[in-house]
């Protein structure tokens, strides 16, 4: 048993790993897109419907059931609220701040997570994991070296909601880690699909399907990342707790700065590599002392249980 839940935790910090890197081309793509009219909520709306496409594609072929637990239906209504909110808000903050403001504000979310994680866990308040997160917000600042000038009061106020929904995202999505894979993915679409459709119908922003082609390939590239990160973080957080999934999505800014450094020839300083070796260290910190946790539980909860 102990042997097992090791191998689920580390399984699980390596899926949410890959959910970073894939979710690393979003914040990119997501500004090109925003250069050309393109908001994110209306991003965020049209992916919708081509996850719960699949999601029903699959599960009429494999004959899968969309049942969802009773117990488990307030988490799950949760977890899609926070979904949708979080990424029309970090999405929509780029349209007032640079991406590195943004990011370094939107990644306050690990260390909330390890924070109240023994508010709404049965996770134990620990330094060592506050220490792992301030280290790996620190590198992520670096990483993304952000210009505090000129800031717009809006973007900010994005950019912060996110990281506080990210973090509700989290623990919602662990209490209900019993739940199957596809339940999950289609019911938290499902929900999702409305609060996007009010944000759009509030602010104006709704476009037809057509205004998709103005940006095409950054469209193509933004709504791939989430489908694959979302799919990877799900099942990331069905296996390990809030806290230690959070550290391993501080890789998500580097992946980021990479991609852009590589496709778009942004330049990358010696701040930022050390940022990156900041960011790298305390992941391996995290999954250190996720061992270590887990053999001192051998016989550990699932999350969310």
């Amino acid at each position: 048993m102990q042997e097992r839940s090791a191998s689920s935790a580390q399984h699980g910090l390596a899926l949410a790993l890959a959910s970073a890197a894939a979710f690393g081309t979003n914040i990119v793509s997501a500004q090109l897109a925003g250069h050309a009219g393109l908001s994110g909520p209306l991003i965020v709306f049209y992916r919708v419907f081509l996850m719960l496409a699949l999601v029903v594609g699959v599960a009429v072929i494999w004959r899968a059931s969309l049942a969802v637990p009773r117990h488990r239906w307030s988490a799950l209504a949760l977890f899609g609220i926070s979904t949708a909110l979080t990424a029309c808000a970090y999405l929509s903050s780029v349209a007032f701040l640079p991406i590195t403001v943004a990011a370094v504000v939107f990644y306050t979310f690990p260390i909330l997570i390890v924070l109240t994680e023994p508010l709404f866990t049965p996770a134990r308040f620990s330094l060592d994991r506050v220490a792992i997160a301030l280290l790996a917000f620190v590198g992520v600042a670096m990483v993304v070296g952000p210009d505090w000038h000129g800031l717009d009061p809006r973007g900010l106020a994005l950019a912060l909601g996110a990281s506080v929904l990210a973090a509700v995202q989290f623990f919602s999505a662990a209490r209900c880690g019993d739940t199957g894979t596809l339940p999950k993915l289609f019911w938290s679409h499902l929900i999702i699909l409305p609060v996007t459709l009010a944000i759009l119908v509030l602010t104006g922003l709704f476009q037809p399907p057509s205004a998709l082609a103005l940006a095409p390939i950054a469209v193509a590239i933004t709504i791939g990342g989430y489908l694959i990160g979302f799919l990877l973080q799900v099942l990331a957080l069905a296996r390990v707790a809030p806290g230690p999934a959070a550290l391993a999505f501080c890789a998500e800014p580097v992946f980021a700065v990479a991609i852009a450094a590589v496709f778009l020839g942004e330049r990358v300083g010696s701040l930022q590599y050390a940022g990156g070796a900041l960011v790298v260290a305390a992941i391996i910190a995290n999954v250190i002392l996720e061992q270590k946790r887990t053999r001192r539980l051998p016989v550990a909860a699932a999350p969310g249980t």
